[in-house]
């Protein structure tokens, strides 16, 4: 239950470390150079929001909403997304490292990755219809089950996946990336 609630404020060089915050409602908010690692934000939601050099590292989010949230070189290691609220989840990356973070089950469609790290992400069953992987790192993500479907893999590199276990119609690839897709098969390409 959302115990308060804050609207077009700025928020700049703050440290969170390890808090447990309050469950708030940020609105037109903007984050920059924040420290939020360690930091329990459950059950708050950020409807429009913008984080700018934040830290999220092992960040809880339990029944947290992130409502049209945009973050730009920001480090959220060890994210589990998958256990935000479904309920408007719509995010946006440009330059952030997400390694080991999962959206397990997500509904992402149109989602915006661009040049971001995201090595062994969980994408498993998740909806990225129409995604964008731009110039990102795909070493050792999981996908598996996902609606793929127009997705844009075209710049994205090291991704290897199954596509008998994922939905790819019309989804876009490039050479030499396209390789990652024939991994399963016992063959040599030179």
């Amino acid at each position: 239950m959302i115990e308060q609630w804050i609207e077009e404020q700025d928020f700049k060089g703050i440290s969170y470390v390890g808090e447990k915050l309050k469950a708030t409602e940020y609105d037109h908010c903007t984050f920059v150079n924040c420290d939020f690692s360690g930091t329990d934000l459950s059950d708050s939601d950020f409807v429009d929001c913008r984080f700018v050099d934040c830290n999220f590292a092992v960040v809880k989010l339990a029944s947290s909403g992130l409502k049209t949230v945009f973050f730009e070189n920001c480090k959220l290691i060890g994210i589990n997304f998958d256990a935000c609220s479904d309920f408007l989840f719509a995010v946006g990356f440009k330059n952030c490292t997400l390694d080991y973070s999962s959206f397990a089950g997500r509904k992402m469609k149109k989602t915006n990755f661009s040049d971001c790290s995201l090595k062994e992400v969980d994408f498993t069953d998740a909806d990225l219809k129409e995604t964008r992987f731009l110039n990102c790192d795909l070493l050792l993500a999981v996908f598996s089950g996902c609606n793929l479907e127009r997705a844009d893999f075209r710049t994205a590199l090291n991704y290897s996946f199954d596509p008998d276990r994922n939905k790819i119609r019309k989804a876009r690839f490039s050479y030499p990336g396209i390789i990652g897709l024939l991994s399963k098969y016992p063959i040599e390409i030179e």
